[in-house]
C-alpha cells in the first residue's frame, strides 16, 4: 500500500510539473499539487497547518488590492505612501518589451526583473560585460510565464507583465544583498528568516524569532554554517512590518539592509506558493496556529 501511495504521488507530481493540468479549476488543481508534495489532501473545511491555510486563502480571500501589492512596480507607490519613499529601491525604467529598453540610458550597474513573476532576474554588475542575448532570453521567458497557473496564486492573474530596471544594491560589509523576511499575522510579526548566499547556488535560510534567536526550522534550503549577524536596523524593520501588515490575516514582508539603510523587498501572501513542506514538520502546525482565517471574500 505504501508503494502504491508513493506511486500516486509521482503521477500527481508528473502532471503538475509538466503543466498538463493548466485547464483544471483552482480547487481540484490545488488538491493534486498539494498531494504530490505532502502525500495528503487539503482539509479546506477545517485547515490547520500554515500551508493548508495559505491554500484556503487562495480560494476564499480575494481582496482586490492584493493585485496591486504583488505587482513589483505598482506596489512601490503604495509603500512610499505607507512608510516613506526612502524605503523604496529606485526604479530606473519600466517597459512592456525587452526591445524597448535603451541600455545606453541605464547606469553601469542595475537589475532587471518582471513585475508579475518570480525568478526572472538579471543582475548587471558591469554593463560592458552584460550578455544581452542571454538577458533577453531570460526576461522574455519570464514575461511569457503565467505565474498564476503554477500555484494558483490568483492575484497574479491581474498583474500586467512588464519589465522594470532597479538600482543595483549590495551591502559593502557582507558583499551581498541579504533578504530579511518577516511572517506577519494581523499586523504582528511572529517569525522571520534571513536568506543568504543567494545567486551562488548555495542559498541558505535561517529562521529567527523577534528577539533574533535562531530557531530550529528548516524549509527547502539548509541553515547557514556561519553565524549571521543581527541586522543593524532589525527593530526598524519590525516597526515597518507592523505598519505594512496591519489588516491582513497573513503577509510575509521582506526587507533588505544595505550600507546602513533599510529597503522594501516585496509583500508575499502565499509563502513558497504554499506547497513546500517544512522539514521540521511541527512548525507547519505551529505557524498555522498564528494564522486566524478571515471571513471569505471571493
Amino acid at each position: 500500500m505504501g508503494e502504491k501511495k508513493h506511486g500516486l504521488r509521482r503521477v500527481a507530481g508528473y502532471f503538475v510539473n509538466h503543466r498538463l493540468l493548466n485547464w483544471m479549476p483552482d480547487k481540484p488543481y490545488l488538491q493534486i499539487f498539494y498531494y504530490a508534495e505532502f502525500g495528503k489532501f487539503i482539509d479546506f473545511k477545517n485547515p490547520k497547518t500554515f500551508n493548508e491555510k495559505l491554500n484556503w486563502l487562495k480560494l476564499y480571500y480575494r481582496r482586490p488590492d492584493l493585485i496591486t501589492l504583488v505587482d513589483k512596480y505598482e506596489v512601490k507607490k503604495y509603500i512610499a505612501d505607507k512608510i516613506g519613499e526612502q524605503y523604496v529601491i529606485p526604479t530606473l525604467g519600466v517597459w512592456d518589451k525587452f526591445e524597448d529598453i535603451n541600455f545606453n540610458e541605464l547606469p553601469n550597474q542595475f537589475v532587471l526583473k518582471c513585475t508579475h513573476d518570480s525568478g526572472g532576474l538579471v543582475v548587471c554588475k558591469d554593463k560592458s560585460k552584460l550578455d544581452l542575448k542571454k538577458a533577453r532570453k531570460k526576461i522574455e521567458k519570464s514575461l511569457a510565464n503565467n505565474y498564476y497557473l503554477w500555484t494558483r496564486e490568483w492575484p497574479y492573474k491581474g498583474v500586467k507583465p512588464r519589465i522594470i530596471a532597479e538600482k543595483y544594491m549590495e551591502d559593502q560589509e557582507t558583499g551581498e544583498l541579504r533578504d530579511y523576511k518577516f511572517f506577519c499575522f494581523n499586523g504582528e510579526p511572529k517569525l522571520m528568516f534571513v536568506a543568504t548566499e543567494r545567486g551562488v547556488k548555495n542559498t541558505k535560510f535561517d529562521f529567527y524569532d523577534m528577539q533574533f534567536n535562531h530557531m530550529n526550522i528548516v524549509q527547502h534550503y539548509p541553515n547557514s554554517v556561519s553565524a549571521i549577524k543581527k541586522p543593524e536596523h532589525f527593530e526598524k524593520m519590525i516597526e515597518l512590518t507592523k505598519k505594512l501588515s496591519e489588516g491582513f490575516p497573513h503577509v510575509r514582508v521582506d526587507f533588505y539592509e544595505a550600507n546602513g539603510q533599510v529597503y522594501f523587498g516585496e509583500m508575499t501572501f502565499y509563502h513558497f506558493g504554499a506547497i513546500v513542506p517544512f522539514e521540521t514538520k511541527e512548525w507547519d502546525k505551529k505557524i498555522g496556529d498564528w494564522l486566524v482565517l478571515p471571513e471569505k471574500i471571493s
